[in-house]
């Protein structure tokens, strides 16, 4: 059951919320944040599916590669992972009353333990490649195995009992045009809905396997490039696209920046459903997952070895489908 909280907080707490996130300062290209590459996937990118279908079908005539890059790069950091904090006042929606309910009913499990709270920014012009989030497994996580890999298993269905199932929130801040998040609820056959970004709100649901992606952002200028290394830094009155070198890209107004925060919480049936996942007594092992990849590939008619570096492509092929439209 997917939940629309309409408005999330009272407009005195929004605005402080906002506030908090201007004084963070500066915000990396999610790129940047992690790589993880495995024999069995030489030369994957973290989220090589989502990276191949976005340039098969949104790649515009005559595009280059670097503008097709600064088109997708967006901006993250975490707000809070655990029982880690990074910022102040982050708590109003780590433990948001309303998120928790509508994640209980999303999944029908009783005990919800927030995990995650982080924000994406977007500049003008931006857009975010359709694609599910990446799951997480009793034993296996995005620390562990490649993003693409995880993805792979939750499409696959042959690990569903191993599955944590996450509630994911999207909460949005500020007046931007354009960035409705696309989103397919009703599965990849069937039309996707569309939420728009209004401030103060929020969407509860499963992203993990409702494919979804953002709508290009409203934009009146060319994008500038966005090699590694440059960050979006707060600069006064308004914030930088700043290279490690020094360089300065572009200059923003915060409100013309598309801001969103992610709420992600894991979802029990119960306190020995939770204890199961937190004491590892039924974890998973990464060379179980490839033999059963490897024997479900051998009963659709694909022979391959569980260390074959074409592995990984192997399963993207197989068992991740996108939508059409």
């Amino acid at each position: 059951m997917i939940s629309v909280l309409d408005p999330l907080l009272t407009p005195e707490d929004a605005g402080e919320f906002v506030r908090s996130a201007q004084a963070f300062g500066a915000y990396r290209l999610c790129a940047e944040q992690e790589q993880l590459e495995v024999p069995y996937g030489v030369g994957l990118l973290p989220r090589h599916d989502a990276v191949v279908n976005f340039l098969d079908t949104r790649v515009q005539e005559g595009e280059t590669l670097e503008a097709v890059g600064a088109r997708t790069s967006y901006f993250r950091e975490e707000y809070t992972y655990g029982d880690r904090t990074y910022l102040h006042g982050v708590a109003i929606l780590r433990d948001n009353p309303a998120f928790i309910r509508a994640a209980r009913a999303l999944h029908d499990r009783e005990v919800v333990v927030p995990a995650i709270v982080y924000a994406n920014v977007m500049l003008p012009g931006q857009e975010l490649a359709v694609h599910t989030d990446v799951p997480e497994f009793r034993g296996l996580d995005r620390k562990v195995v490649p993003q693409w890999f995880l993805v792979a298993m939750h499409h696959s269905g042959l690990f569903d009992d191993y599955r944590l199932p996450i509630a994911t929130a999207v909460a949005y801040f500020g007046e931007t045009h354009g960035g409705d998040l696309v989103y397919w609820p009703d599965g990849i056959a069937a039309a996707p809905q569309r939420f728009a970004t209004r401030h103060n709100t929020a969407i509860v649901l499963d992203t993990d396997s409702v494919f979804h992606g953002v709508a290009p952002t409203d934009a009146r200028a060319p994008l500038p490039p966005l090699p590694l290394g440059t960050t979006l830094t707060r600069a006064g009155d308004h914030w930088e696209l700043r290279h490690e070198s020094g360089e300065v890209y572009a200059q923003y107004d915060w409100f013309a920046l598309r801001f969103s925060v992610s709420w992600k919480a894991y979802c029990f049936a119960d306190e020995n459903d939770r204890r199961r996942w937190a004491d590892r007594s039924d974890d998973l092992r990464t060379d179980e997952v490839r033999t059963r990849f490897v024997s479900d590939l051998e009963q659709r008619g694909i022979n391959v070895d569980a260390d074959d570096p074409q592995l990984g492509r192997i399963l993207i092929d197989s068992y991740i489908r996108f939508p059409a439209s």
